[in-house]
């Protein structure tokens, strides 16, 4: 049983995070934001797969100027990112963002620190204070070194420091995260930094990589830390479509018992007995659960033989042969079909049952 640490909540928009709050889970377009149509695609894709907060890149004022067209055809809470530009973080907040993260070291100095803070103040926005390992200060790398799993101390004093300024200027609506693209620097130095503050933490490893070197990087750091109870908010940071961060984070909260989103996919890893094309079959049903709320375990297995019975815990599964499949329901056989039909038909049955558990819960 996990038990979390209870950290100070904030509200990002209608969203509470810290406290008693879920764990929500991040992601980050890669549009130019700007292009607003383009960016309202792919967030209502990211909304649709589970998405609960996203952020957006403002490198520059055309994109501060599209926050308020976005923001007023979203569902979910909308953070800018700004790097250096404390202009860009006011026009941000100006505009709607309903959060914004910034190093408060990079904006240019005090005055403009404490600009960005009364925009903060007036709009009621909170602010993550992002601090990463190529961002570390000079005078911190020097005193304590380059992070690293042993030493993450430069890490977590350049957010707590940059933390301290704005509870200088009476701020203190604030998230943290410190990442790093090193596994074991992350958890040592959220280990650290969870001792130290009671702010709630963003989690994430930085520049994790491509679906499995990232998948792998992220899932091992997060869920580590997760498991640990620490963390109210992660992105799970891959270079791919944003979509498939959302994927893999509430797999990972499943793993853990944490939340669950949609069906469980559960295959077998296939064997000389496979007789059907199931790594297709496989492809096929998991896109297709995507779009599912039903929290049902599915069950993709590659011969009849064996399949009901090693996924009898399932609520429905499909099992190829050569020429005919099966279709079960809790490792029973429920309906033998043609092969050229199996996916066909497995998937009305998917639609019917999810139909089924919908009716249910609303009764």
């Amino acid at each position: 049983m996990i038990t979390r640490k209870k950290t100070r909540q904030i509200m990002i928009g209608s969203t509470p995070v810290g406290g008693d709050a879920p764990i929500s889970v991040q992601s980050m377009t890669n549009t130019d934001t700007a292009r607003v149509d383009e960016t309202l695609a792919q967030i209502e894709r990211l909304e649709k797969g589970g998405c609960e907060l996203i952020r957006v890149a403002v490198p520059d004022m055309a994109a501060a100027s599209a926050i308020r067209d976005i923001r007023d055809q979203i569902g979910i809470p909308l953070i800018a990112d700004i790097h250096f530009d404390w202009r860009l973080a006011v026009a941000a907040m100006e505009r709607g963002a309903h959060a914004v993260r910034i190093n408060p070291g990079n904006l240019g100095g005090a005055k403009k620190l404490e600009k960005t803070v009364d925009a903060a103040k007036q709009h009621r926005v909170p602010i993550r204070v992002g601090v990463n390992s190529g961002s570390i200060e000079k005078d911190l790398l020097k005193k304590y070194g380059f992070p690293t799993p042993d030493k993450p101390q430069a890490l977590i004093e350049s957010a707590l420091r940059n933390v301290r300024m704005l509870e200088d200027l009476g701020f203190e609506e604030i998230k943290i995260s410190i990442k790093s693209s090193d596994v074991l620097t992350t958890i040592n130095g959220y280990r650290e930094l969870s001792g130290k503050t009671n702010y709630p933490l963003h989690l994430g490893v930085t520049e994790a990589g491509g679906l499995i070197g990232g998948t792998v990087k992220s899932s091992v750091a997060l869920g580590i830390l997760l498991s640990e109870g620490i963390g109210d908010t992660f992105r799970i940071s891959l270079t791919r479509d944003p979509l498939e961060e959302i994927r893999v984070a509430f797999e990972l909260l499943r793993a853990l018992k944490i939340r669950e989103r949609g069906p469980e996919l559960i295959s077998c890893p296939s064997c000389g007995r496979t007789k059907i094309n199931l790594f297709a079959l496989v492809e096929e049903v998991e896109k297709y659960i995507q779009s599912m709320q039903s929290t049902i375990k599915v069950a993709v297995m590659g011969c009849c033989v064996n399949g009901p019975g090693e996924a009898r815990e399932a609520d429905i599964g499909v099992a190829g042969g050569r020429g005919v499949g099966i279709i079960f329901k809790k490792g029973e056989i429920f309906k033998k079909v043609p092969e050229k039909e199996l996916l066909p038909v497995f998937m009305q049955e998917l639609k019917l049952m999810e139909e089924e558990r919908r009716q249910a819960q609303d009764k």
